[in-house]
């Protein structure tokens, strides 16, 4: 596959330059300046919905194939290489939609629990390592998104089988069910600053 693009003048910081005739691909896709970088890009499909979040080198990939756009990349970072200077991405947006089924659900698991509430406690706001059924099991609460939650071992150990009302404590945020992109987001860490303007939808 080849793809051609006119010269530009001098290589924007944002963006790409490529000299004039057909270049493969392969021999195109810019390495990082100073070596490697390691890094996440949050890929948009064409409504601008959250799709998934991939590496650097499959973000300039579908960027230099044409398949996507750079909306966000990092200034300070470029990637290089005899014929092309590349923002290394920070988001990008396919050009065509495409239809991905999400799971209506996300299993419910400690660590996705963890995940969904950031490893904070729900009662005290301190790490949280394990979890915690918010109406106890023995007190006929159920093992549901909704009555579960992040909690650390002091809370866990003091809340014991008694209700929160028993011990006069209140939720600091409520329980939800995550969504397919909350889930997808997730497993990746903490959002990128220049993610912001995209995730309303995931958040």
């Amino acid at each position: 596959m080849t793809q051609t693009i006119a010269p530009l003048g001098p290589p924007p910081v944002v963006g790409l330059r490529m000299s004039g005739g057909s270049v493969p691909l392969s021999a195109v896709v810019p390495r990082p300046r100073g070596g490697c970088v390691r890094g996440r890009v949050l890929l948009l499909n064409a409504s601008y919905e959250p799709l998934a979040v991939v590496t650097v080198r499959r973000a300039a990939v579908l960027v230099l194939g044409g398949k996507a756009e750079l909306l966000h990349g990092h200034e300070e970072q470029l990637m290089r290489s005899a014929t092309i200077v590349l923002a290394v991405p920070s988001v990008i947006r396919l050009s065509r939609f495409v239809l991905v089924p999400y799971h209506a659900t996300v299993p419910l698991t400690r660590r996705a629990v963890l995940r969904r509430d950031r490893h904070a406690c729900s009662y005290c706001g301190q790490s949280a390592s394990t979890i915690d059924h918010v109406v106890p099991r023995s007190r006929g609460g159920s093992h549901a998104w909704d009555n579960v939650v992040a909690c650390c071992l002091a809370c866990n150990g003091r809340k014991g089988d008694r209700l929160l009302s028993e011990l006069g404590w209140q939720l600091r945020h409520t329980p939800y069910t995550p969504n397919g992109t909350r889930a997808m987001l997730a497993r990746f860490g903490e959002p990128l600053p220049a993610w912001s303007p995209y995730l309303p939808m995931a958040a």
